[in-house]
C-alpha cells in the first residue's frame, strides 16, 4: 500500500524529492508553507495542488485528519534556535509558535479524534542547537506521551560524501504498535541534552530488531568529493568577471573574512538564507583560479591599500577571481540536483532502489529573483541525508503490512 505523506514547512520541496527518493512507495498529499514564493516555486516542480500556502498555527486536527497520512514530514524555522542568532530565543521566538501548536494541539488531538489517521511516523529536520532547546524537551514529552519509538541524529552532508558541512538536528518518530511494551526511546529519555544522539545511522532493521547495529550504519566518507563536480558547465568559468563575481565593494571592507574554496577542495562552509547578503557565516565562496595563493594576494591588498600609491589596489585580488556559488550549483550541494559530471571518482552510495527512472530537473519559476533563490535554498534541506534517514525510519520488517 502506498505510504501517504504531509509536509510541514515543505519549502522548495526537499522533503518532498527525498521521499520520492527513497525506496519506498510514497506520496505526498498536501504541503503547507507560509511563504509564497516557496509554494510557487514547489508547484513548479510538483505540480499544482499539492501545496498551501497557509499560516500553520491556524491548522486544525480536522483539516490534517482528512489527508488520512501515514507519516508527516517536518522542518520547521530554525531561526529561533540558531547559534547564529544572538537573539534566539527558543520557544518564545513568534517563529517557534506554528511548530508548538502542531505539536501540542493538533498531533495529539488527532490521536484522540481521529486515531486512525494520525501518522505512524515522523520526520523533524532543524539547526544544530534544537537538541539543547526547551522546545526539544517538550516535543521529546508529547510524542512518548503518543507512544511513538524515538531516535536522534546530528548529521552533516559531508560524512556522505558531499563536500559541504552543513550539521542539523533530526528526530525520527515511530508510533508503537498496540501490542509492545515499547522499543527504542533510551534515546531520548535522558535529561542530558546530548545523550543518545548519533552522529551516523544504524542499519535499517534496527528498529524492527529493538538493537542499534551501529557497525552496519552509513559509512562516514573519508573524503567527499571536490567541490568541482558541483559547479556549473554551461558557465564559462574562465570568464572574468564571472556573473557572480563578488562586488568590489565587499572585498575592499571585509574580503579577508570570506571563507574561500577551491573547485578542487573537498569542504565548503554551510549555506545560509543570508548567503550573498551576510559575508561572515553564511556559506563559502569560490577561488576560480587555484595556483594562486590566497593569503598572498590579501596581503599585498593590504599593503598597497595602506602605501596609498596604488591607482587600483582592487585589481591585485582580481586574479584570483572570486566569486559566489550560483543557485544551480547549491541546489547540487543540496542535492535537489545530482552533479552534472562524475568521471573518475565514485559519488556517494545511491540512497534508493537503483536509480531515477526518469532525471530530476528542477524549475525555478521565472518570477524568482537571484536574491530569492539563495534565501529558499538556505531554508531548504539536504536531500541526500533526509532521504537516507526516510530509508531508514520505514524499512523495518511488517511495516507495510500494517497500514
Amino acid at each position: 500500500m502506498t505510504i501517504r505523506a504531509v509536509e510541514f514547512y515543505g519549502g522548495i520541496g526537499g522533503l518532498h524529492l527525498a521521499l520520492a527518493r527513497s525506496g519506498c512507495d510514497a506520496q505526498v498529499v498536501a504541503a503547507y508553507d507560509w511563504d509564497p514564493s516557496a509554494c510557487q516555486v514547489y508547484a513548479e516542480n510538483h505540480g499544482p495542488g499539492i501545496v498551501k500556502a497557509v499560516d500553520i498555527c491556524r491548522l486544525t486536527a480536522s483539516d490534517i485528519a482528512i489527508h488520512r497520512a501515514h507519516i508527516w514530514l517536518l522542518s520547521p524555522s530554525c531561526q529561533p534556535y540558531t547559534v547564529l542568532n544572538p537573539n534566539a530565543r527558543g520557544e518564545d521566538d513568534p517563529r517557534a509558535a506554528s511548530f508548538l501548536h502542531l505539536i501540542r494541539n493538533v498531533l495529539p488531538k488527532l490521536h484522540v479524534d481521529h486515531p486512525d489517521h494520525a501518522p505512524r511516523w515522523l520526520l523533524i529536520e532543524n539547526v544544530a542547537g534544537f537538541e539543547g532547546s526547551t522546545t526539544r524537551r517538550t516535543l521529546i514529552q508529547i510524542l512518548r506521551e503518543l507512544k511513538y519509538d524515538l531516535e536522534e541524529f546530528l548529521l552533516t552532508p559531508h560524512q556522505f560524501g558531499i563536500p559541504n558541512s552543513r550539521l542539523r538536528y533530526y528526530l525520527l518518530a515511530r508510533l508503537r504498535p498496540q501490542d509492545s511494551d515499547g522499543g527504542l526511546t533510551e534515546d531520548s529519555t535522558s535529561s542530558e541534552p546530548l545523550a543518545g544522539i548519533k552522529r551516523s545511522i544504524p542499519s535499517p532493521y534496527a528498529w524492527a530488531t529493538g538493537t542499534l547495529d551501529v557497525e552496519s550504519a552509513d559509512p562516514i566518507q573519508d573524503t567527499a568529493l571536490q567541490i568541482s563536480f558541483y559547479l556549473d558547465e554551461t558557465v564559462d568559468n574562465t570568464t572574468n568577471p564571472h556573473p557572480s563575481a563578488i562586488p568590489d565593494h565587499i572585498l575592499a571592507k571585509w574580503g579577508r573574512l570570506l571563507d574561500i574554496v577551491r573547485p578542487s577542495d573537498r569542504r565548503s562552509c554551510c549555506f545560509t538564507r543570508s548567503y550573498t547578503k551576510l559575508v561572515e557565516g553564511s556559506g563559502s565562496v569560490l577561488q576560480m583560479e587555484e595556483e594562486l595563493d590566497t593569503n598572498t594576494a590579501f596581503t599585498s591588498y593590504a599593503q598597497a591599500v595602506q602605501a596609498g600609491s596604488h591607482p587600483n589596489p582592487l585589481s591585485i585580488l582580481e586574479p584570483l577571481r572570486l566569486r559566489y556559488f550560483t543557485p544551480n550549483e547549491l541546489l547540487r550541494i543540496f542535492h535537489f540536483t545530482p552533479p552534472p559530471s562524475f568521471t573518475g571518482e565514485r559519488l556517494p552510495l545511491p540512497s534508493g532502489q537503483g536509480e531515477e527512472t526518469q532525471p530530476y530537473s528542477f524549475k525555478w519559476p521565472p518570477s524568482i529573483t537571484t536574491k530569492t533563490k539563495y534565501r529558499l535554498i538556505g531554508n531548504s534541506v539536504n536531500v541526500e541525508v533526509v532521504t537516507r534517514l526516510i530509508n531508514y525510519l520505514v524499512s523495518s520488517k511488517g511495516d507495510f503490512s500494517q497500514l
